[in-house]
């Protein structure tokens, strides 16, 4: 095995899931699809509350001093959202997925924008991408990548079968993002405590809350302006450990 080697599978399973979700949503009607879409917005809602539970984990609350995680979470997402603000990370994804669309969808689907940047956010945010992708990075094994992996590929069916070909190529930002976090792994080791996995699973699930009101079409939450708080989350974690 080679390092990276799980990102590979993950890419691929988002490809040939998004070909089988084109080819079988081609025989749906509109009202159909978009039911499915209501349906991965309700999934996503309880990907969310699993990530949220680590809100509560044990390594997290010990850590900090009593009411520390919820002041982490805060900040995180504060500070997110003002350097992705900043550095219009949802607008930058956007004009990307715009050129794509451009490049490879001349045809015009009106989904294709979307459907790049809800997958794309879906599968990168998330405790498995960024451990299984360091781990791989350590050479300790891809088992979490091949998990995610197989949670992708059906995702990916179900998302490209109501939001088109834009899914198959979120594969690209997925990709270079675990890519990261895999030389991250192989330059510098374990490079995380089990609390600050905790509260970065933690601001993920409010990420996800935000794509689930995307999906469901209640609230176009910038989503992507938030990402940098998984970033932060960590190192303000740190921070409030050092007043515990």
């Amino acid at each position: 095995m080679f390092p990276g080697l799980g990102t590979v599978l993950n890419i691929s399973a988002i490809i040939i899931g998004s070909v089988v979700g084109v080819a079988v949503g081609k025989k749906l009607k509109e009202n159909f699809r978009r039911l499915i879409t209501d349906v991965l917005g309700c999934v996503t809602a309880i990907s969310a509350a699993d990530a949220l539970s680590a809100y509560w984990d044990e390594s997290l609350t010990t850590s900090l001093p009593q009411g520390g995680a919820i002041l982490v979470i805060i900040f995180s997402l504060l500070l997110g959202a003002a350097v992705g603000s900043w550095l219009k990370v949802e607008e930058s994804l956007e004009r990307f997925g715009e050129r794509l669309k451009s490049r490879f969808n001349r045809g015009g689907d009106s989904n294709f924008v979307e459907g790049f940047v809800a997958a794309s956010l879906v599968f990168a945010i998330g405790p498995l991408a960024i451990l299984g992708s360091i781990s791989d990075g350590m050479g300790t094994g891809i088992d979490q990548l091949v998990l995610k992996s197989t949670l992708d590929g059906f995702t990916s069916i179900a998302f490209a079968a109501s939001l088109g070909w834009g899914v198959a190529l979120s594969s690209l930002p997925v990709g270079v993002y675990q890519f990261i976090w895999t030389g991250i792994g192989l330059s510098l080791g374990a490079i995380l405590a089990e609390y600050q996995v905790a509260a970065m699973t933690a601001v993920g699930g409010v990420l996800l809350i935000g794509i689930s009101l995307r999906l469901l079409r209640l609230k176009d939450v910038a989503v992507a302006n938030l990402l940098p708080a998984m970033a932060f989350a960590p190192l303000i974690a740190l921070i409030f450990e050092g007043f515990n």
